[in-house]
């Protein structure tokens, strides 16, 4: 199998200098503060409560006058009422899983989905995709704006797709090894899972003719990756979006140096927050993570509050800067007698232990007037029982070492907990 060319190939808005793409930043922050204020009446209503107008922003930092957006001021407006353009100009709308309340719905035109098209396709060539490459999409199709992103950025790089959707596994295998595809775009948990059914049928996945694989919707960690990686034999790469700030494609890896993900900065202006009091970070300092968007007509997102933690960094392979890997969520986050947890901390720690495989769920309870934690988590294939009891030993001390909470840890048989075609569910909390 011939090596991948990973040479970065840059468009126009990649090559600009810090001092162009600030111009630009500000030029296109002040007319999205406009095109919000004059056409979402939430966005009128918010900015005047806060004593603020679009004229306010003179420089960037001035977007810190600004009032944030939540989920919950989008579900308020459900389903239509974010919308910026007449309602016949928008092609197409999506919708998030709605799973804690109304869905969040956002809504595109023509130019945006060509905007949403082009930054995914400068994503995919990122991660070391080219035109000609075939392109295994195992997002899910629908409402969710994962398997259309792919599948449009994908065609606008000159791709051939493979609109494969999630679910049905082994399919999923046999299409890899029929249609021989370059790339796959899944999220990674369910990566794992055809993993597992390569194992299953008995097949190598390094057999594959996968070079790179694009992953997201999800957290995951540094040593999923390695996993995925020493399996397949592939570049496996982060990909980062959510439908409120436009879908997949707000950032992505660059493959050459697999240290962060690239933001598109010409689109989606980042900044870094303290949780608790909203105030402004440093870059380099941890916080969550607030989007503005830039070019977006239908609707435009006003410093819109992500929950995923990270920081952010300079640029590499670009000049536009990076964001640190995200690995966990606002509302992800457990509290265990007082103990902040987050699942990426212990699968971290779980895929450190030969024994035990990377399928595993947290169910939180509290039987007395204490929380527990308890682990399940299923032991590989190939290991034995007596080792996958020493693995669970090793666990609990670790967890407890290294991140200050005691829990019971119970091991799977192989298969036994449910697999996600879409993003992983990890927690169940039994306290509510």
């Amino acid at each position: 199998m011939a090596a991948p060319d990973y040479t970065p190939l840059l468009d126009d808005g990649e090559k600009l200098s810090r001092d162009e793409l600030s111009a630009l930043q500000l030029e296109r922050l002040q007319s999205t503060l406009a095109h919000a204020y004059q056409n979402t009446p939430h966005y009128r209503q918010a900015f005047d409560k806060a004593g603020v107008m679009p004229s306010d922003l003179k420089t960037l930092e001035d977007l810190a006058k600004f009032p944030f957006t939540t989920k919950v001021h989008l579900r308020e407006n459900y389903p239509f009422g974010f919308f910026a353009v007449p309602r016949e100009a928008v092609v197409r709308v999506h919708a998030s899983s709605g799973t804690t309340g109304k869905p969040t719905v956002v809504g595109y035109t023509k130019r945006d989905i060509e905007t949403w098209s082009a930054v995914v396709a400068r994503s995919i060539r990122a991660a070391g995709g080219r035109t000609g490459m075939k392109v295994h999409v195992s997002y899910g199709y629908g409402l969710f704006t994962g398997g259309l992103g792919a599948h449009y950025g994908a065609e606008t790089l000159g791709c051939t797709v493979i609109p494969m959707s999630g679910g049905q596994t082994e399919k999923q295998v046999q299409l890899i090894r029929d249609f021989e595809p370059d790339i796959i775009m899944v999220t990674p948990s369910y990566m794992l899972a055809i993993l597992d059914e390569f194992h299953r049928q008995g097949i190598d996945p390094k057999t594959s003719s996968l070079k790179i694989g694009i992953f997201g919707a999800e957290p995951w960690t540094q040593s999923m990756r390695r996993e995925i990686e020493d399996a397949f034999e592939i570049d496996a790469v982060d990909i980062y979006g959510l439908s409120e700030v436009i879908g997949p494609g707000v950032a992505n890896e660059c493959v050459e140096t697999k240290d962060g993900l690239t933001i598109w900065e010409d689109h989606f202006y980042p900044e870094v927050i303290d949780p608790e009091t909203g105030a402004v970070l440093p870059d380099g300092e941890m916080g969550e993570l607030v989007f503005t968007s830039l070019t977006k007509e239908a609707m435009p997102i006003i410093r819109y509050r992500t929950r995923d933690l990270t920081r952010l960094l300079p640029g590499t392979a670009r000049t536009m800067r990076r964001m640190e890997k995200v690995t966990g969520r606002n509302d992800d986050m457990l509290i265990i007698r007082g103990v902040n947890v987050f699942p990426s901390q212990i699968e971290e720690q779980i895929l450190k232990l030969p024994a035990l495989s990377p399928h595993y769920l947290l169910e939180v309870s509290r039987p007395d007037r204490m929380d527990e934690l308890k682990i399940l988590v299923e032991r590989r294939v190939d290991a034995i029982d007596s080792e996958a009891n020493a693995a669970a030993q090793e666990l609990k001390h670790r967890i407890k070492t290294l991140i200050g909470v005691s829990t019971t840890i119970e091991i799977a048989e192989p298969e036994s907990l449910a697999r996600s075609a879409g993003k992983a569910q990890r927690i169940r909390d039994l306290r509510k």
